[in-house]
């Protein structure tokens, strides 16, 4: 395998053959398919409840299988497609996907809706390792670069667009409508495939069952454990917990379980490489200290992504008590400065290595997030608080870019398949963790500065506060905890210290949540520091060796 910190032979060894856009704008497209789809569930969860008769907990299931679909199938995936060959099972899913979009028009039952969802992460599973492939096989160099960083600014897209259209259509038409936009998607992207570079499968290659079994295994248990933290206990079991262990919430386990499986996964792989077997993904993409680092950093991303994701929404949505067309409109400059940066970021790869471009991007996620901890208000459009969520997107959509141009570019072109399933693999676990421990850290938060504001608030009785259990109250808005305490004996003047605490609390905890990313994104640093100091074009290219 080429590392990406060996000596590099001049840019002249390797000349760049420039390729048409046209295959590129269909895998730009296929992004937007998946990562409308995913941001279109959300928007749908009314109209599905409305429209099924369910409770919105089982609507969401269509989210939940998604996500573990194509986490748990992902590596699997990407050998098929080594097995098949790209550009042909590239196709196949996404007829899947399509019929898919068909099963959530046309769904009579929830049943029906929570199938198709479960094939169209099958489907992703396999495009996520496709689209790095096929990028492989189709572009070099800094066209290379460039499409990489297409794909997250697609993602940055989609979520822009899935909420301004899919709100639009989902307020004005009914939710059903949306999927007709991903079902023109797969159409869309399988007529553009055709334009693709073909490629040949390897029918010698083996896929490992035993190895598919512990990565599926080791996602779905943690996946599981980190989005039911809060739901199942941090540690003791809730009353809401299907069952508990010893007293013990089954959450804890389940990640405990999860990262056993995952261990085991990686023993199994190495035992399988050293016996001259095919592996379900070769850690040879992980081989140098670089490759490592870039994985580390671009799960501190994801996840990070995914808090602010959690964060911003929740505040406005529960606590505010706004629309969530107030949402998109809130997080419209983060989204858009994503989409922007990740498109743009490449052109500064000739001049900077990924070292400084990460360290520097670092800094300046880290700077966006103490901002926001110091300027946020109840106030969400305030000019400041728009600077930072423009200041952190800035940062996340060049490091989204630039860490997975980092592993595609030190692979060989017959690996670009693993790094594609290392890539989805990594993401939606990181966007799991990143929701779930945000979530259960500002709750926990929340409970003890709202119990310690209780007990500072002398016009509030124990009484009182037993009857609404307001010291380990979750979030919710000023209107409903008036609501709440209209059932109980508080006075006037009871009513609004109780409001003014729920709203100076979650305030303070949203602050500290911004205080505690921003740690962790300073904390970034350490593998941002071990990225290589290359440029791309000493980069040697890897097809050589194939």
């Amino acid at each position: 395998m080429s590392s990406a910190s060996s000596p590099s032979p001049s840019p002249t060894q390797n000349p760049e053959q420039r390729r048409s856009w046209v295959p590129m704008i269909g895998l730009f497209l296929a992004q937007v398919l998946m990562s409308f789809n995913v941001a279109a569930l959300p928007i749908s969860l009314g109209g599905m409840v409305e429209d099924f008769h369910v409770p919105p907990t089982t609507a969401s299931s269509t989210i939940v299988v998604y996500g573990l679909a194509v986490a748990a199938l992902v590596m699997t995936g990407a050998k098929l497609g080594q097995r098949i060959g790209w550009t042909q099972i590239f196709r196949g899913v996404l007829v899947v996907f399509a019929i898919s979009s068909l099963l959530m028009i046309f769904s009579r039952t929830i049943t029906w809706a929570i199938v198709g969802q479960l094939l169209a992460g099958a489907a992703a599973a396999i495009i996520v390792p496709a689209l790095v492939a096929l990028i492989a096989e189709n572009y070099r160099g800094a066209q290379q670069a460039t499409a990489v960083g297409s794909l997250g600014s697609a993602r940055a897209f989609s979520g822009m667009s899935a909420f301004l259209i899919g709100g639009t259509l989902g307020t004005l038409v009914g939710w059903r409508p949306i999927f007709l936009i991903t079902l023109a998607l797969a159409i869309a992207v399988f007529a553009l495939s055709f334009t693709l570079r073909s490629d040949r499968g390897d029918p010698s290659v083996k896929i490992d069952l035993v190895a598919s079994v512990l990565i599926g295994a080791a996602i779905v248990m943690l996946t599981l454990g980190f989005n039911n933290l809060n739901g199942w206990g941090i540690l003791r079991a809730e009353d809401t917990a299907p069952f508990s262990v010893l007293g013990m919430s089954p959450a804890p386990v389940l990640v405990v379980l999860g990262l056993i499986c995952g261990q085991a996964f990686l023993l199994w792989t190495r035992r399988r490489m050293a016996s001259d077997r095919v592996p379900l993904v070769d850690l040879r993409v992980l081989g140098s200290r670089a490759e490592r680092s870039a994985v580390y950093a671009m799960f501190i991303i994801v996840a990070m992504e995914a808090a602010v994701n959690f964060t911003v929404p929740t505040y406005i949505q529960v606590v505010q008590g706004r629309a969530p067309f107030a949402t998109s409109l809130a997080m419209m400059p983060f989204n858009l400065t994503v989409f922007v940066t990740a498109t743009l970021i490449v052109r500064f790869y000739s001049r900077f290595s990924p070292r400084a471009i990460a360290l520097f991007s670092f800094a300046l996620t880290t700077i966006a997030l103490v901002w926001l901890a110091a300027v946020v208000t109840n106030n969400w459009e305030t000019l400041p608080t728009i600077l930072g969520l423009i200041v952190f997107g800035i940062g996340q959509g060049s490091l989204v870019t630039l860490v997975f141009n980092v592993l595609v570019t030190s692979a060989p072109k017959r690996l670009a398949g693993d790094v594609g399933s290392l890539r989805g693999t990594t993401q939606n676990l990181a966007s799991a963790v990143g929701t779930a421990v945000m979530g259960a850290l500002l709750v926990t938060l929340l409970g003890v500065n709202v119990g310690r504001a209780v007990v500072d608030h002398t016009e509030l009785p124990p009484e009182l506060v037993s009857q609404v259990d307001l010291d380990s109250a979750n979030f919710v808005s000023n209107a409903e905890l008036e609501q709440l305490l209209e059932g109980t004996t508080a006075t006037p003047q009871q009513v609004d210290a109780a409001v003014a605490v729920n709203e100076a609390e979650r305030l303070r905890t949203l602050k500290l949540g911004f205080l505690v990313l921003a740690g962790i994104s300073a904390a970034a640093a350490l593998p941002a520091s071990r990225l290589p100091r290359y440029r791309p074009e000493e980069i040697p290219d890897p097809a050589p060796q194939d």
